[in-house]
């Protein structure tokens, strides 16, 4: 019994030392989401968790070696035990109603990650190779950086025009993935104010380590100063807007504006020509013909051109955008 009791001391003791230890590290950034706040405390039963797993295993093994070892002197062995039923039962049934545990709990946080707010802002985000977009529509403009409200929730609807990217600001702890076709939410409520970095979590390419944008948590006041500045700041002319647009998504890697070839057809002098299609026929390049274009790429594949390659902006850009873009295509005499 003596040696229970003394061991029993040590793994507490080595508990305590080891938790704080690892609390002391910083492991994890500061809060800046009331999402946080219960991904934490389910952080912190396992860092207790781990702590105990690993006092009682060297506790044990260190104790043991120290004073159950041989001593000078000693040639016999050591006693042989063989089997204990209620110790197997124990360490079955314990870790087991651990893991029910930590289910429950487990569970529990999610549910609060994902409580929606009715009030809750909407904020649209598309995510590109290697770039991120966020777009205002209860406000009718977009932005290469992240303006939130603090102590209001945002609904992040999340998609992708490539490939697989992940939504990622670490002190908000909650990540998302961005699918292409789909539309995935994210539920943020922003409690710290401060400007923070939106990572891609997942491997998107060649700059994915670049995937990066600025996230800017303000007062409400400040929020609204932002959105007024940016309506304003937004360029009248059409043109000038679809110019933006096509440097800002990269058109020019695939699409010239002097006539020269590339991977897809040159913009200039496109609109209002004849196009000749991969089925034969041919389409005059009208409003509708340039709007198909973009938002349905494949469904009139322009000849000696392959299908498949550029990806549709249907989800990307609004119909303002999509309208300023066409605009910008038909100057381009």
């Amino acid at each position: 019994m003596k040696h229970f009791v003394i061991v029993a001391i040590l793994v507490v003791l080595c508990t305590f030392l080891v938790y704080y230890g690892l609390v002391s590290l910083g492991l994890l950034p500061q809060q800046a989401s009331l999402q946080a706040v219960s991904i934490d405390k389910l952080f912190n039963v396992h860092l207790w968790l781990i702590s105990f797993l690993f006092s009682l295993i060297v506790g044990i093994l260190i104790y043991s070696l120290v004073v159950f070892r041989r001593r000078k002197g000693e040639t016999g062995d050591g006693v042989y035990i063989e089997g204990n039923t209620r110790l197997e039962v124990l360490w079955t049934l314990i870790p087991l109603g651990a893991v029910i545990f930590l289910a429950y709990i487990g569970a529990m946080s999610l549910a609060e990650v994902q409580r929606i707010d009715p009030s809750a802002m909407v904020v649209k985000v598309i995510g590109g190779q290697w770039f991120w977009k966020f777009q205002y529509p209860d406000y009718g403009f977009s932005s290469d950086k992240l303006y939130l409200p603090v102590n209001r929730q945002v609904d992040l609807q999340m998609t992708s025009q490539d490939v697989i990217h992940s939504f990622w600001v670490p002190e908000f702890r909650v990540k998302q993935d961005l699918v292409p076709g789909r539309t995935t939410d994210l539920r943020i409520t922003p409690t710290r104010i401060g400007q923070y970095k939106v990572s891609c979590a997942e491997l998107c390419g060649a700059s994915h380590a670049y995937m990066e944008g600025a996230v800017n948590i303000v007062s409400q006041e400040d929020f609204d100063k932002w959105v007024t500045e940016q309506k304003s700041a937004a360029p009248v002319d059409p043109v000038l807007r679809g110019q933006q647009l096509a440097q800002q998504y990269g058109c020019a890697n695939c699409h010239s504006t002097d006539g020269s070839a590339k991977n897809g057809p040159t913009w200039k002098g496109i609109a209002d020509s004849t196009v000749p299609l991969s089925d034969g026929s041919s389409v005059i390049a009208d409003n509708t013909y340039l709007t198909t274009s973009i938002v349905n790429p494949n469904f009139q594949i322009v000849s000696g051109f392959p299908a498949n390659v550029m990806p549709s902006f249907a989800n990307t850009l609004d119909q303002t955008e999509v309208e300023a873009l066409v605009a910008y295509i038909q100057s381009l005499k």
